[in-house]
Formats: C-alpha cells, sequence, structure tokens
C-alpha cells in the first residue's frame, strides 16, 4: 500500500543511488516508488493496458511532455510495477546511433539495447535474456520430475524433449520463428551436453550480436536463414513477446525513450521511414497481430505534433493520433493512443517536496530544519518566476531544492529564507510578485495521497 511505502525505510543502496539520480536531473532506475508523487490516472491507464497484454492483447501508448515533465519517470515507475506483476520489460533511450529504423547498425543497436536491459522479477535491473531462457528449462525440468519422471531415466529425457519442442513448434509459424526455435533447440541440446561454448553461441545470436549468416553459422552450426539486423529486429521483439507468454510470463512491456532524437534526423527519407515503422508498430498492436506485447513511446510535444518533421509531418500517423475535436471540452481521456502528461498541481508539488525532504535527511541521517512553511515558500519563489504556472517541471523543482538541502547542510550559519529569499522571483506576466500554495494539514498525509504504489492495482 502507499502508505506502507513511504512509512517504510528506504534501503541505503536504493536510497543512494535515488537522491544521486535527483539530484542530478536524472531518473532513477532504482526507487522510483518513493517519489512518485501525483500521475495517478496515467499510471491507471497504463496498468489497465497491462491487464490485458496478460490476457493475450496487446496496446501501443505514446507518453508526450515537455523535457523534465516526468515521462521518463512514468516509463521507470511503470516498468517497476510491470516486473513486479510478473512481466518482462525492455527499455532502450534512442539516439543518433539508435533508431527505430536505420542502416549501418542504427536498427539493430536499439534491439541490443533493449535485450541488454531485459528485465523480470528476479533481474529487476536488466541483463534477464540468459536468465529467463535458463528458467524456461529449469521449469520444465521440474515439471517433468513432478510428472513421475525419474532425471536418471531415459523416459526422462524423451518426456523433457517433447515439452521443449511442444514450445518451439509454436514460434515456427511466426516471421523469423523458424531460426528463433533452431536457436532455441540448439541451446537446450548445449544445455543437456554442458556445452557452455554452443550456449554462449546461441545467446550472441539472440542478442543480435553476429553481423553476418556465415559467423552465425559457424558459432552455432546450425544453417539458419538469417540473422538479426537492422530490417527485421521489430519481428524478434514480437517473437520475444509470444515466447514469454508461452513460458509463463504476463508478456513484453517495450520501453522507447527520447524519441524526439527522430524529429532531429535531419534527412526526410530517413525520418519518415522510421515514422513508416512506428506506424507499422501500431497497426500490429492496436490490431492485434503482436500478442503479448505492449509498446510504450515517449517524447516531446515536438515530436508529436511538428507538421514538417514530427510525427504529424507523416498522414497516416496524424490521423491515427491528433486530438479529436471533443478533446478540447476539459474532460479526462486516458483511453486514446497518446497520454499528455499535465503540469502537476501546486499541492503536488508540495507534496513532492515534502518528500525529497524526507528522504534526504534519511541519506544524510541528519535534519535539515525546514519547516512546512519554508516548503511553501520555496515553491512560491519557483512559481513566481514569469511563465512559471505552464513551464514549471518537477525536475526542476526537485534539482533547485536539493540544491538548497546541500546549502544548508555544509552551511550550518545560514538559513533557509536566507538562501531562498536571495532569489529574486521575475514579476510575473499579471504583475503579481508571489504564488500563493496551500499549506496541507499535514504534509505527511499529502504525500500518502499523491503517492502511488504496485500493490494499488490488482490483476
Amino acid at each position: 500500500m502507499a502508505q506502507e511505502l513511504n512509512s517504510a525505510k528506504v534501503p541505503k543502496r536504493v536510497l543512494s543511488s535515488l537522491i544521486a539520480s535527483v539530484s542530478a536531473g536524472v531518473v532513477p532506475r532504482l526507487g522510483a516508488p518513493y517519489i512518485a508523487i501525483g500521475r495517478n490516472d496515467e499510471i491507471d491507464a497504463l496498468l489497465s493496458d497491462l491487464k490485458s497484454i496478460s490476457e493475450g492483447s496487446s496496446s501501443m501508448r505514446f507518453i508526450i511532455g515537455k523535457y523534465g515533465s516526468g515521462k521518463s519517470f512514468l516509463m521507470q515507475l511503470v516498468r517497476g510495477y510491470a516486473v513486479e506483476r510478473g512481466f518482462v520489460c525492455a527499455d532502450a533511450d534512442l539516439s543518433p546511433e539508435r533508431r527505430i529504423c536505420g542502416s549501418k547498425g542504427t536498427g539493430i543497436a536499439t534491439y541490443r539495447e533493449l535485450i541488454r536491459n531485459m528485465s523480470s522479477k528476479a533481474s529487476p535491473s536488466g541483463g534477464a535474456m540468459a536468465q529467463i531462457v535458463a528458467k524456461w528449462l529449469s521449469d520444465i525440468k521440474m515439471k517433468t520430475v513432478e510428472k513421475g519422471f525419474s532425471p536418471d531415466s531415459d523416459s526422462f529425457a524423451d518426456e523433457f524433449e517433447k515439452t521443449v519442442f511442444e514450445i518451439v513448434r509454436k514460434m515456427e509459424d511466426r516471421v523469423g520463428g523458424f531460426d528463433f526455435a533452431k536457436i532455441l533447440t540448439e541451446y537446450y541440446r548445449a544445455d543437456m551436453r554442458d556445452d557452455d561454448e554452443k550456449k554462449s553461441a546461441c545467446v550472441r545470436w539472440l542478442r543480435g550480436e553476429y553481423s553476418t549468416k556465415t559467423e552465425a553459422r559457424e558459432q552455432t552450426g546450425i544453417r539458419l536463414s538469417g540473422i538479426i539486423d537492422d530490417e527485421n529486429w521489430y519481428d524478434y521483439i514480437k517473437l520475444w513477446a509470444a515466447f514469454v507468454r508461452e513460458i509463463g510470463f504476463g508478456g513484453l512491456v517495450v520501453f522507447i525513450d527520447e524519441c524526439v532524437n527522430l524529429y532531429k534526423i535531419p534527412n526526410r527519407v530517413s525520418r519518415e521511414n522510421n515514422y513508416e515503422k512506428i506506424l507499422s508498430m501500431f497497426n500490429d498492436t492496436l490490431q492485434g497481430k503482436a500478442e503479448g506485447l505492449a509498446i510504450i513511446l515517449g517524447g516531446t510535444p515536438q515530436f508529436l505534433e511538428d507538421t514538417r518533421r514530427g510525427l504529424f509531418s507523416y498522414e497516416a500517423l496524424k490521423s491515427r493520433l491528433c486530438d479529436s475535436r471533443f478533446s478540447d471540452l476539459g474532460y479526462r481521456n486516458m483511453l486514446n493512443p497518446v497520454i499528455r502528461l499535465r503540469r502537476l498541481s501546486d499541492n503536488e508539488l508540495l507534496a513532492l517536496i515534502a518528500r525529497v525532504s524526507s528522504l534526504f535527511e534519511e541519506y544524510h541521517g541528519a535534519k535539515t530544519g525546514v519547516s512546512e512553511q519554508n516548503m511553501a515558500d520555496f515553491l512560491s519563489v519557483c512559481l513566481a518566476r514569469a511563465g512559471a504556472d505552464s513551464m514549471i517541471t518537477p525536475r526542476e523543482i526537485i534539482r533547485d531544492y536539493i540544491t538548497v538541502l546541500n546549502i544548508l547542510l555544509q552551511n550550518s550559519d545560514v538559513s533557509f529564507d536566507e538562501v531562498v529569499k536571495k532569489v529574486a522571483p521575475a514579476t510575473k506576466a499579471d504583475g503579481s510578485a508571489e504564488s500563493e500554495v496551500d499549506i496541507p494539514a499535514s504534509q505527511e498525509s499529502a504525500v500518502q495521497k499523491h503517492s502511488y504504489s504496485p500493490e494499488d492495482i490488482e490483476f
């Protein structure tokens, strides 16, 4: 529960990583739920998608927000919840070297990053791919023993192999499935022979690390029709989704962040090739052609809305993703493919500041001496800047606030007011100098109200 999560002592390793990340304006990979404030509607919508995925459906969402608005944080938060719920997750940030579609290794580089960051409940920090395959074989061995077969008997080996082939054959009917099935079969045989070299070669193929078919054939000893490359890597993501569902996981959730790098591609043809691939993914998932797969893309408003270089420059995507004329009526709608992140309310930002104070004190083992009124004054100073009502972001608030706390920690003779009120606020457009912020009766209750926990959603 949220209350239990907030009152629980944060493990030192997690707390250290969390404070270091948010201090630098970086999304924490560990401990995100401890600092989660607001976004309950968005999380509910994404977790409801996961429930459908676990039943064999598929989905695709676009999380759109300004830099620092919390889209990357939301994605990491949902990744943690998905892993806890028995899903396999894979995440990657796009860059000039990693694209959805590209030549000279830019496409396969994204696949390799996704596989490298593949995570499960047993390996939440990544590197779970080999462990998932090994666990599959281990589970089959255990189930074979439970059926009454002795591990030393010939009938055990026959039954074991029969179960393996039943699952592998289900992959053969899919695009790329024949090679995928061959590799899994060879991995199984190498595991039975304790041939670590051959197992390593199979894992390399699954990771997309071979550059030619000849090299792959020499290393694996299998005549394969191809390798995972720039052109076909998405087909293998769909195969992974089907495979992990087949062996007992809820499905595969793929997070692709920093999609603004596609918007920045200077070559129009290359940019449109990437958008065409996104369209293919969108059609596959919304038409149910990618069983057990959820894709979540994160990007800025320019990436989505720019009619010259963004997704809206590609008419087929614009017609699918643009807002309905009924969307401007002010009602909440989280069922659209596009989730636009709103600015956190003043009280949510205040609750966020209170939570950061608590974590900072716990990490350093020292009281900051910051009162509830000090927190409200800090937020008022932040909101008093021109344009802050619409432009202020959680990243900016947290970084500035931790800077203040660091100064207080290292300068015991300085008061909070001396640090904060030396930063003279710029006058806002309406002529006012400050923003009034309501102080909740209890900061802790405010944190509990706006925080989110994986246990809050039951499948």
